[in-house]
Parts: C-alpha cells; structure tokens; sequence
C-alpha cells in the first residue's frame, strides 16, 4: 500500500501579499483606494523631509474610462507627484517592483515602517487591471528618466517594458501613476479627510488634491518651519532579540565583548559594558564570534534583565513640536482656543518614543462632540479607532465632568506619537496597541490640555457673569441715580456715567490679563496664521473647491 506523497513549495514575498493583500490593508475597493493614495504621498513627503525640502505634492484621482455610466467600483488613475530629490534610476525597478525593498530597513523615524506600502499600491493596482505601473524620476533637474514597470509576482522581481530618458526642465523628484480598481464613491471622504488630517500636521507643505470629481482642494503652507531630521540609531539593548543578537556577534569585527557592546548599543559604555559581563557571567575578553548557542541564548537574556542600562534617548526622534502643532491646528481647524503639550521622551521595549496632544474648542468648523484625531510618525489614522489606545483614554479614561466640559462640547483632540517602532496592531497601520508606558504618557498630556481649556472655559465662564452684571448695573443704576435725586431734591442726577466707564474699564484690563495668561510662546506664529486663515480664503478648502482652475494647471 503506497503512502500518499506530500508537496512542498516555496512562494515568494509578492506572491505571499498577491494571494493575503487584505493583511496590508487592501481588503476592498474602497479601502484599496484610499490606502494606496495614502502609501505614495507619505513616501513623497518622507523624502522630501529626509533631505529639507519644503514639500510640493500633486495628488490626482480620475476614471480611466469617460463613459460616465460606469458605476464603483471602477478603474481609476491614480498620479502623484512631489519635488523631493528623486529616485536615482538605478534603485527605481527594485525600490518599486520588489516587495521588502526599500529605504525604510533602518532604526529611524519614518512614516513607513515596512518598505511594501508603494510596492503593494503597484501590486493591487496590476492584479486587478493588469496595467504596468509608470514612474517619472529626476535627481538632477537636468535628465528625468521614465520607467513602465510591472511586478514578476512569482519571482518578486521587476519587469520593465518600456525605459526612457527625456529632458528634466530644471524640476527635480518622482512622479508615480498607477491604475487600480476603486470605489470612489465610498471612499472619497476618507481621502479627504486624510489629505485634511495630513494638512495640520504638515503645515509647512503646499498639497493639491484633484478629486475624481474634478474639484481641486489646494492646502497652503503656512510656515517654512520644518521639525528636526530623524537620525539613524542604533538598537537599545532592551529591544534586542536573540537572533538579532545572533547576527551582530557573527558580524562582529571587536576584540572582546566590551568593544562590541559600545560599538552595536545604543548608549553603552565601557562602565556599563564591563558592570553587564559580570551580571550575565560572560568573559570580558571573549571575541564575540566565538560563543556559542548556550552563550547567545544567556547574552540576550541578560540583556532584557539587565535594569541599569540607560534610556533610549529621544534625539534620534523628529516629534513636531509645539508651534508647528499648533499652526497646524489653528490653520485647518480655526478654533476658538487652542493648547498643545509635548511629554517628555520615555520608551518601551527599548524604543523610544515621544507624545504629542493638541486641543481645539470652538470657532467658525468644529461640530458638537468630543473627536479625536490620531497620528503616529505623521500618518493620520483614520480606521478603527475604537480599537486603539487614544479612544479608550478620550472616553473611558478621562472624566470630563471634573474638568466641567459638557460631552457635546465643540471640541477636538489631536494625539501623535513618533517612534523609531510605532506599536501597530496591524500591518495595515491603523491604531496603536494598548503599551501601559504609551498609555501614561498619552493620559497625561491629554489631561493637561484638557486642564487648560478648563481653567479658560471657567475664566470665560466669569467675564460673562461680569458682563450680565453690568448689564443689570447699566439698566437700573440710571433709575436709582433719579431715585436719590429726587429724595434729596437735587437740581443734578449723580455721575453715575463715569461710574459705570470706570467698572467697564477694569472689566477689560481683567480681561486682557486673562488672555495674556492664556498665551504660549508660539502663539507669535498662530496669529499670524490666524491672520492669514482670515484674509485669504483659499486656506478654507470649501472655498478652494469652488474656484475656476482646471486640472491642466496642476499637470
């Protein structure tokens, strides 16, 4: 009786996405739509930030076919553009038509953690329209070279059917558009509200978006202040793993293990090395490529135990900071009162990370109800939100009745965290998991811009009780002046007037003070963005939309 053979087969990474692409959020055409337009403008702005350049992003959605007949979902062209450093055409097949192949493979703040989302926007886009994807890159401003390209799924390797070099014009960066099948109808107000969301956290880029419909929304830079680079860093020893450990001790060129714990840690010193062997029993002089496995497994375990390391530090991170938060929230959100707080740095498992907390009340677009916002290394996260930490702190954590703030207060709360490993749930990047050291520092800020708008609320809540009184005064007082004149019987009625001038006055100092109190240090450039927001109303994306430009001026 023969046994029943078993095959093997091996797949690779494009096939592994090709057949599960619902793990890198691509789960329908709605969805697909909007995660695919959100992967190619975060990688355009990371590479406009990473070398300093004020980011200008053409973000375009419209039907391929013009028979307007055809219902969603659809095949759409998706285009984006920026005027970042370029793509040098010798990376271009392998950074756009491999699967985990990329820049993003280091310890460093990015919007990308993965290196697959443009990769997987080019991948949906080809198996459900089979159309190659087009790339346009230029690094010098001089020669621009095209790239029609599809991905070798079997294989996860480029195919390029078409390469040509033309003439640049004097613009340097990289041009991507692919054809994918959508659902715009579904999924158009989450690209809005994505292109919305990104605007306040990157005030300091120009972004036109050219919808499906053919209306444009231009959100402006409104300050040429960028944050600070991310750095490259290396791995703390809390959040190292024993295989990793495995690939830097076989790698390793030291002498002993002192010079290899300073040389692959991040802030270890001889001291601290030399205190480390001794708690972990390993020989100081040892090479490191002559442990062997019991040693490795007793090294990386001493590591994680090991409690006098020092923290991670924080200035490999880029956290936006106060004024560029706060431009961000006054320009897209124009409230009536704003506060922003950034923490300290802390870190989990090693990784350092810092949190940011903006507050928006009020004004001329917020509606009734607590809503919250959520970024983490810039990217708006605008699925699943009760799944992750922010929502369960903003309404389970957080007693607004001691605060004296009404549920159905007009009132946002903007929550980033930048990380050099953001603690994703998912692939897909949506909410950040439930880490107790996350969940703290996130409280805290959170209750410390809420303890702000409280004490404003209370002192706008007074300067309105003195304003009914001086109404009562303003109405009876000239009533009780006539009244005492006519008892003592005198020819003149009391200067009761400059009375109610003077109370009024004070009134107004009280006032002032209480604004001037209000007042943080970047409040210099939030006026002026205030200002601006006023007198030019093509910041306000309502009006943008309405305004006759056609497409071909942003082609």
């Amino acid at each position: 009786m023969s046994k029943k053979q078993v095959s093997f087969t091996e797949i690779s990474p494009s096939e592994f996405f090709y057949r599960n692409r619902d793990l890198a959020g691509f789960s329908n055409p709605s969805r697909a739509l909007y995660f695919a337009t959100r992967e190619l403008v975060e990688n355009s702005l990371d590479a406009c930030e990473q070398t300093r350049i004020l980011p200008n992003i053409f973000v375009r959605i419209i039907p391929e076919s013009v028979n307007g007949d055809l219902s969603d979902p659809k095949s759409y062209i998706l285009k984006i553009q920026d005027n970042g450093p370029g793509v040098d055409p010798k990376y271009v097949p392998n950074a756009f038509a491999r699967v985990f192949y990329g820049s993003k493979f280091h310890l460093r703040q990015a919007r990308g953690m993965f290196g697959m989302g443009g990769t997987m926007s080019i991948l949906y886009g080809q198996i459900t329209t089979n159309r190659p994807v087009l790339i346009t890159t230029s690094i010098d401003g001089v020669k621009a070279t095209i790239f029609e390209m599809m991905i070798n799924i079997q294989n996860n390797s480029p195919r390029i059917l078409n390469k040509t070099v033309v003439d640049a014009n004097g613009v340097t960066g990289t041009s991507v558009q692919i054809t994918l099948i959508g659902d715009y109808t579904r999924g158009s107000q989450k690209i809005h509200d994505y292109f919305k969301e990104t605007a306040l956290v990157t005030p300091y880029a120009n972004i036109v978006y050219a919808d499906a419909l053919g209306r444009i929304s231009y959100y402006e830079r409104v300050t040429d202040k960028m944050p600070n680079s991310p750095k490259e860093t290396l791995p703390h020893p809390h959040g190292i793993d024993v295989e990793a450990l495995r690939r830097l001790l076989t790698q390793a060129t030291e002498k002993n293990l002192i010079k290899f714990l300073q040389k692959n840690f991040h802030r270890v010193g001889e001291r601290i090395s030399r205190k480390f062997l001794e708690y972990a029993g390993l020989p100081l002089n040892t090479k490191p490529s002559e442990l062997n496995n019991d040693q490795m497994v007793k090294f990386g375990n001493a590591l994680h135990s090991f409690k006098e390391f020092l923290q991670p530090d924080a200035s490999c991170l880029s956290p936006l900071g106060n004024d560029i938060l706060d431009v961000g929230i006054t320009k897209e959100l124009q409230p009536e009162f704003s506060a922003v707080t950034q923490r300290p740095p802390s870190a989990y498992s090693g990784f350092p990370f810092i949190v940011e907390v903006g507050l928006a009340y009020g004004g001329k677009i917020l509606p009734a109800g607590i809503r919250i916002m959520r970024f983490a290394n810039r990217i708006p996260l605008l699925y699943d939100e009760r799944n992750d930490i922010a929502w369960k702190i903003v309404n389970e954590e957080i007693d607004w009745r001691r605060y004296k703030i009404p549920q159905d207060a007009p009132l946002t709360i903007v929550t980033h965290v930048c990380s050099t490993k953001i603690p994703y749930k998912t692939v897909g990047k949506e909410y950040l998991a439930d880490r107790p050291e996350l969940e703290k520092e996130l409280k805290n800020a959170v209750r410390e811009v809420v303890r702000r708008l409280g004490i404003h609320l209370s002192k706008k809540g007074s300067m309105e009780a003195v304003k009914r009184k001086m109404n009562i005064y303003g109405r009876y007082l000239p009533l009780v002046a006539k009244f005492s004149a006519d008892i003592i019987k005198a020819e003149k009625l009391p200067r009761y007037r400059k009375l109610l001038e003077r109370k009024k006055e004070n009134n107004i100092k009280a006032e002032t003070s209480n604004v001037l109190e209000e007042k943080k240090p970047q409040e210099n450039i939030k006026e002026d963005v205030e200002q601006k927001v006023d007198n030019n109303e093509k910041i306000n994306e309502e009006k943008i939309v309405g305004r006759q430009r056609t497409i071909e001026e942003y082609s």
